[in-house]
């Protein structure tokens, strides 16, 4: 397995070979731990989540991670169950063939991935709920009573699990950010007080991981949690949840990142004051920056529905020059927003949404006028 991590000397050493990207802003410095310094991250990531669980995608996941690495993207996002296992092991086989050949050195990349979900192993089986009961159940791995929704655990003896199968997928000794993966998932059949027992296991087994070099930072990978009204049932609250990891690891605990859908058609983190800080409403892009916490921006695309038949005023404030680039441009201009996911799963996704990396950020006067009506 790779040995090492993302860190600012070897992030800055990559930002270097891409001076033009550079001149334009595409990397930015984002703190994490206070006292380990800053990461230079790129303002675009590669996601993993679409494809069919085939060896055709296989190829071409592992040469459009290699593609996307070798063009200045240096943030890859996957989780376990994206693509029954198949896109951690597809990032493993570039990032290995990349050291391997001399192009890449384990400390320039940034990789995310996350557990919560129960995943198949390369294909689904024939009888599914008997591959779970033997795979995890029948092992110990997991309680049944720790399910939510039959599909969804984050007790800490499952996620031990899983991460210890994400660090085999990928071949690094050491993942950079481990998320749970959808926690509000749980809020749909344990009361609130019980969520927040739960997340506190999983942070404290996650700071562990930390200790142990297993892992560098984690965070919570979220779907509706950080973006539906206060009063929803699945509703998360960032302030409780950095209070959370307060009690599991101290002032200088690791939970430094949150992901979140954050695009044209779902701009709640910026545009919705849905998060308590103290006595104020604000969004939960400021929640974090107050927090310290990076925010990192999903389904950029809207798995393409973002891609074609936008209104016209949008070319016209961001001038990108298509409706899928003025969707990234969009995501990757948002004040707070350290990284918009992008899903390419083709060498030639690679070559077009990396030509918006050499647009400079929409500055904010502009893209703030997408807000205001006509």
């Amino acid at each position: 397995m790779l040995n090492g991590f993302a860190t600012p000397e070897g992030t800055a050493r990559y930002r270097s070979r891409f001076p033009e990207l550079s001149q334009a802003g595409h990397f930015r410095r984002r703190m994490n731990v206070p006292g380990a310094g800053e990461l230079w991250i790129s303002s675009i990531g590669l996601g993993t989540y679409l494809g069919e669980p085939t060896a055709e995608a296989d190829a071409a996941y592992t040469q459009a991670v290699r593609l996307a690495v070798a063009s200045g993207i240096n943030l890859l996002d996957t989780a376990i169950n994206y693509r029954h296992q198949r896109s951690e092991r597809n990032i493993g086989a570039a990032l290995r063939e990349m050291v391997s050949a001399g192009e890449l050195q384990r400390d320039e990349v940034v990789i995310c991935t996350k557990a919560g979900y129960l995943p198949f192993d390369s294909e689904i089986p024939p009888n599914p709920g008997a591959y779970f009961r033997a795979e995890f159940v029948d092992k110990g791995i997991l309680n049944p009573a720790d399910l939510a929704g039959g599909m969804h655990c984050m007790s800490p003896g499952y996620l031990s699990d899983q991460l210890e199968r994400s660090r085999r997928n990928l071949g690094l000794e050491t993942i950079d950010v481990f998320y749970v993966h959808n926690p509000e998932t749980q809020l749909g059949e344990v009361p609130r007080e019980r969520f927040r027992e739960r997340m506190g296991e999983a942070f404290a087994m996650l700071e562990d991981a930390v200790k142990a070099g297993k892992i560098r930072y984690y965070g919570v990978a979220t779907w509706n949690g950080f973006r539906v009204p206060p009063s929803a049932r699945d509703a998360m609250g960032l302030a409780e949840t950095v209070v959370i990891a307060q009690q599991a690891g101290g002032e200088q605990h690791h939970f430094r990142f949150v992901q979140l859908p954050f695009n044209l058609g779902m701009p709640e983190a910026y545009a919705y004051r849905n998060q308590t800080w103290g006595k104020e409403s604000i969004s939960l892009l400021e929640a974090a920056a107050r927090a310290g916490v990076i925010v990192v921006g999903s389904a950029t695309l809207s798995q393409g529905q973002l891609t074609c038949n936008l209104p016209e005023f949008i070319e016209q404030r961001l001038g990108a020059g298509s409706d899928g680039a003025n969707a990234i441009q969009f995501a990757r201009s948002t004040p707070g927003l350290a990284v918009a996911l992008v899903g390419m799963g083709r060498p030639d996704h690679v070559r077009e949404n990396l030509k918006v990396a050499a647009l400079p950020a929409t500055p904010l006067e502009q893209w703030s006028k997408l807000f205001e009506r006509e």
